[in-house]
């Protein structure tokens, strides 16, 4: 049975429609062509199933986030201000506050509101890849994964330093946050490690302090790639309940 293709009932199907009120008929494109070119830009952005009903108008920031305000406000203003402002943002904070949620939802709006190409990649699937690109069975190549990490005009680079530091991991994290800094193209970064020094340099300030401390950003992607972070994004820290843990406390009851 055939299904019909609804036709739009402004441009007749032919993608553009006239602009009213100009004394020589001219055209623009229709906004059902500009919605389809943002859906198309969403389905390939790499968004997961999980994370596709995020967006930033059901991003909850009231009651009992309200502490989460802030957050919100910081990631509208991102989408406002861009392409005029590329300046990254660093969303940290504890499991299940909403920081991917929050990212995902910066580029949905950007991929729809100003046709802004994105790319989402959960930094451990990422390094995984570029693993097992080194297999001689797998056709993929370093450079072929690492080409649209470099070029995507707005990366979503979600959960940053969950993979445990070796050298070459460091290596791999400056080559993607270097060559993105000197392209001058934005990133969102997730990261659940508070932003503090690594151990090695808190050590060396206060012996003390660094007995018993928890592993930070600092530790995970080290001090050099830290600093150029605060280079490329503004730190949003975002405090909040658990709302996973909410949820199923919820569904227990």
């Amino acid at each position: 049975m055939k299904v019909i293709a609804e036709v739009c009932p402004v441009c007749g199907g032919s993608g553009w429609k006239t602009v009213p009120g100009s004394p020589e008929r001219r055209v623009t494109r229709c906004d059902c062509q500009l919605r389809a070119q943002a859906e198309a830009l969403v389905a390939a952005a790499r968004i997961p199933k999980r994370y596709e009903h995020c967006e930033l108008a059901n991003f909850d920031f009231e009651g009992p986030q309200i502490s989460l305000a802030p957050a919100r406000m910081a990631a509208c203003r991102f989408v406002e201000e861009y392409p005029a402002d590329k300046t990254g943002l660093l969303l940290v904070g504890g499991i299940g506050v909403g920081k991917t949620h929050l990212a995902v939802g910066i580029a949905k709006a950007l991929m729809r509101e100003k046709g802004v190409p994105c790319l989402f990649y959960d930094y451990r699937e990422l390094l995984k890849e570029i693993q097992n690109s080194y297999n001689d069975s797998v056709q993929a190549t370093e450079l072929g994964l690492l080409r649209p990490v470099f070029e995507a005009e707005v990366l979503v680079l979600d959960e940053l330093g969950a993979v445990r530091p070796t050298e070459w991991v460091w290596d791999t994290v400056s080559l993607i946050l270097n060559n993105r800094y000197n392209d001058n193209r934005a990133t969102i970064i997730t990261t659940n490690f508070p932003d503090e020094p690594a151990a090695s340099v808190v050590r060396t300030l206060s012996p003390a302090r660094a007995a018993g401390r928890e592993e930070t950003l600092g530790d995970r992607i080290g001090e050099r790639m830290r600093s150029r972070l605060h280079e490329m994004c503004r730190f949003v820290r975002m405090d909040g309940p658990d709302f996973r843990q909410n949820f199923r406390s919820a569904n227990f009851r």
